[in-house]
């Protein structure tokens, strides 16, 4: 009884050591601090911010982003600077409340080619998760391998939440439907703002205003309400382990889900593009 009782001391004294040394690391982060006296990093690749510079950040990364909304480098630094003190956490909580979110957290797997066998998942049925997600890739032109390492959020787990949201983003799309133009990837991070509520999703839908009428009034019309119906009804995505859905029906898991596919906004774009050329033909032929 009493080896029983030293062994739980123990243990619950090594517990109280790994929580304290995280407390110390956190603190040494939250603790005000100067560009000269800057703490080190708390995971490879991490540059810890003065709140001077994460404001900086965050406008400057969310005016170029807008600009060029493209440059997905900014929409990630935009993304890290915004989502700290209270997004990210929130996040992370809703992963550790979830069992396959906690699992996820614990294993930490990485979503690149060097982890997913692309060649593979050509070979799927074409109604799976795998083959949705590498045609989209396919069709698209993307690569799995582009998402921006994470530098700017100090707690290291939050710090993964992050890039694991960032890699998942391609099957958010394949599982939508929703093609990377910009009407597409602005209706996509409405849907995220929804479901994930990081400021940065909410934020990108300002990209509207940088489109074409046309697709302002489908965007509002159409894509709009999809999303924010589909957003907030449907299970959170971030606890999808979407390495073990991979041969499953994609129709099934969107169901699960409670995901209701959009229009195809890649055939409407098509009709408009040939119904102008129509109209163009028809009038250079004077009728």
């Amino acid at each position: 009884m009493e080896v029983s009782l030293s062994r739980v001391r123990v243990a619950a004294g090594a517990r109280q050591a790994i929580w304290a040394a995280k407390c110390a690391s956190c603190a040494s982060i939250t603790r005000p601090f100067s560009a000269l006296n800057r703490p080190p990093p708390n995971y490879p690749g991490h540059i810890p911010l003065t709140r001077i510079e994460r404001a900086a950040l965050a406008v400057g990364s969310g005016v170029s982003s807008l600009i060029n909304p493209y440059r997905h480098d900014l929409i990630a630094a935009l993304g890290e600077a915004t989502a700290t003190p209270y997004f990210i956490y929130r996040l992370r909580d809703a992963m550790l409340a979830h069992p396959t979110g906690r699992r996820i957290l614990r294993l930490r797997p990485r979503l690149n080619s060097d982890t997913i066998d692309l060649p593979r998942l050509r070979t799927l049925p074409d109604n799976t998760v795998g083959r949705a997600y590498v045609g989209w890739l396919d069709r698209e032109g993307v690569s799995p391998d582009t998402r921006s390492a994470v530098r700017y959020i100090d707690d290291e787990e939050c710090a993964y939440v992050m890039q694991r949201y960032r890699e998942c983003h391609d099957f958010y799309h394949a599982l939508t439907g929703l093609p990377i133009v910009r009407e597409g990837e602005v209706a996509l991070k409405a849907f995220e703002f929804a479901n994930t509520l990081i400021p940065m999703t909410g934020l990108s839908m300002l990209a509207v205003t940088t489109m074409k009428a046309e697709e302002r009034q489908r965007f509002w019309s159409i894509y709009l309400p999809w999303a924010l119906k589909n957003g907030t009804r449907s299970d959170e995505v971030i606890n999808v382990f979407w390495e073990e859905e991979l041969e499953r029906d994609v129709d099934d898991l969107r169901k699960e889900l409670g995901i209701e596919q959009p229009p195809d906004l890649r055939a409407i774009r098509k009709r408009e593009r040939e119904e102008k050329k129509r109209l163009k033909e028809m009038r250079a032929q004077g009728l």
